[in-house]
């Protein structure tokens, strides 16, 4: 049965992101093509380039966007590379830009080691092309490098401890698939909530295996540059490394007027429908004339 991604913050982002003057938009996290479908169908003179890194979720996109046919063009690429892929098709400014930074269902769901639960090799690569594993910092990082990494990218006050726990743990046996990794966490650092305790530790391992945040500043950067006067760029972002990053860059651009003073959240009703939009920040900034 295929798995279905609900995009979060749907309407927010077609109504404050694209207006009805803009001719391209770039979906620069374009997943599973829902906020693109979404933007398509209400503005019919628009054309969208979508990239994404993730071969498998770039497959679903194309089958979400079909019935757009000649406006979608589809790109494997990482955002961080976005002047790179824009030029390679002629492509120098654009009017509109979004950079969706959660995970997908189709990532989720897809037996690479993003989830607690799964039992395949522990990979985390958004990109399979990538050399970097999450087994590879698991079981090749130092304890000091392990421990850097949690505490800086999950913001785990625990870190020390599972970074111990988890160079004890691999001196018996490598671990090797993400329900090891969850477990052994979980010898660390005891459940006290609904959050699963191993929440921030794959979080900081994901970013360290990704280059999430550098990829982020790299990308932000580019799109800035390339973005048409008047146009806006806006970012969704799920954790307070992402957003505090999104934040001052909007802020600190000479080039940008900051929309969204405050970030837009997810309302009740879509955090019931769907509770991994309930952390997610939208913010919105307009390149100056």
């Amino acid at each position: 049965m295929d798995v279905a991604h609900t995009p979060v913050l749907l309407e927010e982002v077609t109504n404050n992101l694209v207006r009805d003057q803009d001719r391209l938009f770039v979906d620069a996290t374009v997943g599973g093509g829902g906020h693109s479908s979404h933007i398509l169908a209400k503005y019919h003179s628009l054309n969208i380039i979508g990239l994404d890194i993730d071969e498998d979720t770039l497959h679903k996109a194309e089958k979400t966007l079909t019935d757009f046919g000649g406006r979608v063009t589809l790109i494997r690429g990482n955002f961080r590379d976005l002047k790179l892929c824009l030029e390679t098709i002629g492509v120098s400014s654009f009017d509109s830009i979004l950079f969706d930074l959660g995970l997908s269902t189709f990532q989720i769901a897809g037996h690479r080691g993003f989830s607690f639960n799964d039992d395949e090799f522990l990979d985390m690569r958004m990109d399979n092309r990538g050399s970097l594993t999450a087994y590879d910092v698991v079981n090749g990082y130092g304890y000091d490098a392990l421990r850097r990494v949690i505490f800086e990218y999950g913001e785990e006050y625990r870190a020390s401890r599972i970074a111990r726990v988890i160079t004890e743990e691999r001196k018996k046996n490598p671990i090797t698939t993400a329900k090891e990794l969850s477990n052994v966490v979980l010898k660390a650092k005891r459940r006290t909530g609904r959050v699963h305790p191993a929440t921030k530790t794959f979080q900081a391992v994901r970013i360290e295996v990704n280059g999430e945040l550098q990829n982020l500043r790299t990308g932000l950067c580019a799109a800035i540059a390339m973005v048409a006067p008047q146009g806006r760029i806006g970012v969704i972002s799920f954790h307070s490394l992402e957003d505090r990053i999104v934040k001052e860059t909007f802020r600190d651009s000479p080039f940008l007027n900051v929309v969204t003073k405050k970030p837009i959240r997810p309302g009740r009703p879509e955090i019931v429908a769907n509770p991994r939009a309930r952390s997610a920040k939208f913010r919105v900034a307009e390149k100056t004339k």
